[in-house]
């Protein structure tokens, strides 16, 4: 019989897509209230892998990344999104989002991402809230799996997650 451990706390961050800049300063001070001190900020980085987005948000979409200095338990990871959800509908025109926060984890081995939709390939967490891996990390890399969306594939954001896991391998020695 295996032996239960505590989980590792990981590092949350959160991708956030918008057209509307001007809002950025709010979600960060929203994200920061609920989750403490940014370690990390990324962005603008365009978003132009898809237009999926457009009509809803208008473009041109950005990508910006915030990462927390205060790593958190993964079980947490469904009241994050359910939180994130929050804060996409305070900041919304209707029924158009006007920023889309992506929330995710990332350990040593891998980036997890939080999602409403269900998938054959997707983990359910509490709340109608699933998990997806959708980067590992090997051979000294973050990897894309098959089903990884293509601007996580990207080279900016590969750089920009591997940074944030360099934090995150730092803050573990003083655990």
């Amino acid at each position: 019989m295996g032996t239960r451990n505590s989980f590792i706390p990981e590092k949350l961050i959160c991708g956030v897509l918008t057209s509307r800049k001007e809002l950025l300063g709010r979600v960060e001070d929203d994200l920061c209230a609920r989750f403490g001190q940014l370690d990390y900020h990324a962005g603008p980085i365009p978003f132009d892998f898809t237009h999926y987005y457009d009509r809803e948000m208008g473009s041109p979409i950005s990508r910006f990344f915030f990462s927390f200095k205060e790593p958190v338990s993964p079980d947490s990871l469904a009241a994050i999104k359910v939180f994130t959800n929050e804060i996409e509908q305070k900041y919304a025109d209707g029924k158009n989002r006007l920023v889309n926060l992506d929330p995710g984890l990332i350990s040593l081995r891998r980036l997890i991402l939080a999602s409403t939709k269900d998938n054959g390939r997707r983990i359910p967490l509490s709340h109608g809230i699933y998990a997806e891996i959708t980067l590992v990390f090997i051979g000294g890399e973050f990897r894309p799996v098959p089903w990884t969306y293509p601007d996580y594939c990207s080279r900016e954001y590969l750089a920009v997650l591997k940074e944030i896991r360099e934090i995150y391998k730092g803050q573990l020695k003083q655990f």
